[in-house]
């Protein structure tokens, strides 16, 4: 029944434009619009005409012409959803865009569902789960990392790795299959070998792309930054620099940022998602200690830790903090950046002797330092350079797949699980009942990211997400 309806939806954003988009899909989609459609000189059908063309007319409600309109037709199956579409491009003034999805209503169409059009080109073939999804991505970046690898995905680059991976394996676990026909003769189709060999170079493909989430998942949603340190460290007027705004409340008094103030910047195609803390000290201020503890529960979600000292700081206050904040940073994937403020006030010789890289490796064991001046916005810049070496953009710059969704991401480890354990299989000689057991789960968990095995919760889940509209 889903594909049997025509649907239409306002596909340009809310509000008022130049011009607005109106799609209608379905196999009534030309009927239902030339109901309304008065085309200019020769009164031709719609469905009559070439596809692909552009014609220009008007929208009339009865005898009251409503727009001046230009009517873009796609027949089927050559168009975005596989169904015959039309699109009015019509004057962006939310009155005319309503007027016209109502008159398309009275004449038999319905209003589409979230992501609705999308789903009919998955459902109709022209495109996989994966990709469909890619859609969603595309449209939502907010970085030129994140459009370079929705668009890819979109495209198929994901697809095509895990359409290639499945034919081997649909091909070996069927040989095996075949074999426990002919068990009784004990015969061997499926060269074990050769399978062994399959598994590992599955288990390599496997392995990259589940290890691409941490990269994918950052550029997907931006990288945490947690700007921790001292009270008066200068972390709220780090955050001000970096964002060439007044973001936080900057001021003298000790405890000023109680609670954390977040906000995103995006660094040569990055987005970066910075968020400022309560300083950290010793206080018997109940609300400032809730401030303090929700720092330390950052430190352990951020990707990348700046921690800010003073110039004017001991070595021994510098060491006791760098070690403070690695004690609260969970994992190894995360970076520690110090940043030592207020060079400023301090001899520039002293700083640069002090705060080399060479010496506070010695003095903490962190590489990565940046000495800077926030209030006079001195050396930024290497600290932005520091922060976009943290970022491992190989897979990306080297055009490979990166993995965003963490659907995909849960169905690769679990594809992977299974993967080890037809090894395993292999290696103890388990019968081939039990290997192409492994191997149809790996299968079936492939299928799961690219739509060949699905069901109505998990495509009701995916596209209730979209714009109405796509």
């Amino acid at each position: 029944m889903l594909l049997e309806d025509t649907i239409c939806a306002i596909s340009t954003a809310p509000g008022s434009g130049a011009i607005a988009v109106v799609r209608i899909a379905g196999p009534n989609a030309f009927e239902t619009v030339e109901k309304i459609f008065h085309p200019a000189g020769k009164n031709k059908k719609l469905s009559s005409q070439p596809p692909h063309t552009a014609h220009f007319g008007t929208i009339h409600n009865g005898t009251k012409e409503i727009d001046e309109v230009v009517v873009t037709i796609f027949k089927g199956p050559r168009s975005f959803t596989g169904d015959d579409i039309a699109e009015i491009s019509c004057h962006g003034a939310p009155i005319i865009q309503q007027e016209i999805l109502h008159m398309l209503t009275d004449n038999g169409a319905r209003l589409a569902r979230p992501g609705e059009f999308t789903q009919r080109a998955f459902l109709n073939g022209k495109m996989d789960l994966s990709q469909a999804e890619a859609v969603a991505d595309l449209i939502a970046a907010r970085s030129e990392s994140a459009r370079r690898v929705a668009l890819k995905q979109m495209k198929g680059g994901f697809s095509n790795e895990l359409i290639n991976l499945r034919s081997k394996l649909l091909e070996f676990t069927s040989l095996i299959e075949l074999e426990l026909d002919f068990s009784e003769e004990d015969v061997e189709f499926a060269d074990r070998v050769q399978l062994v060999a399959l598994v590992d170079e599955i288990d390599s493909v496997l392995s990259r792309l589940i290890n691409s989430f941490s990269l994918g998942n950052a550029i997907k949603n931006g990288i945490p930054v947690a700007i921790v340190g001292h009270t008066n460290a200068g972390k709220s007027t780090l955050l001000n620099a970096l964002l060439q705004e007044e973001r936080a409340i900057v001021s003298d008094v000790h405890g000023t940022t109680r609670d954390v103030i977040e906000d995103v910047m995006n660094i040569e195609g990055i987005t970066f998602r910075f968020i400022d803390t309560a300083g950290i000290r010793d206080t018997i201020d109940k609300v400032e200690s809730m401030g303090i503890a929700l720092t330390y529960s950052k430190i352990k979600q951020a990707s990348i830790v700046i921690l800010m000292m003073d110039a004017r700081d001991e070595d021994e206050k510098i060491h006791q903090a760098v070690s403070d904040v690695k004690k609260h940073m969970e994992t190894d994937d995360q970076q520690l950046i110090v940043v030592i403020n207020k060079t400023d006030l301090v001899d520039p010789e002293t700083t640069a002797k002090r705060f080399s890289e060479e010496t506070f490796r010695e003095l903490t064991g962190t590489d990565a330092i940046v000495p800077l001046s926030a209030k006079k916005h001195i050396n930024l810049e290497a600290l932005t350079s520091q922060l976009l070496k943290t970022v491992n953009l190989g897979a990306l710059d080297h055009n490979e797949v990166v993995v965003t969704n963490a659907r995909h991401y849960e169905a690769l480890k679990n594809a992977r699980e299974g993967i080890i354990r037809t090894r395993q299989g292999l290696e103890t000689g388990l019968s081939g009942d039990f290997i192409a057991q492994d191997i149809r789960e790996v299968l079936h968990y492939l299928g799961e990211i690219t739509g060949q095995i699905s069901t109505d919760e998990v495509l009701g889940n995916i596209f209730k997400n979209f714009c109405i509209g796509k």
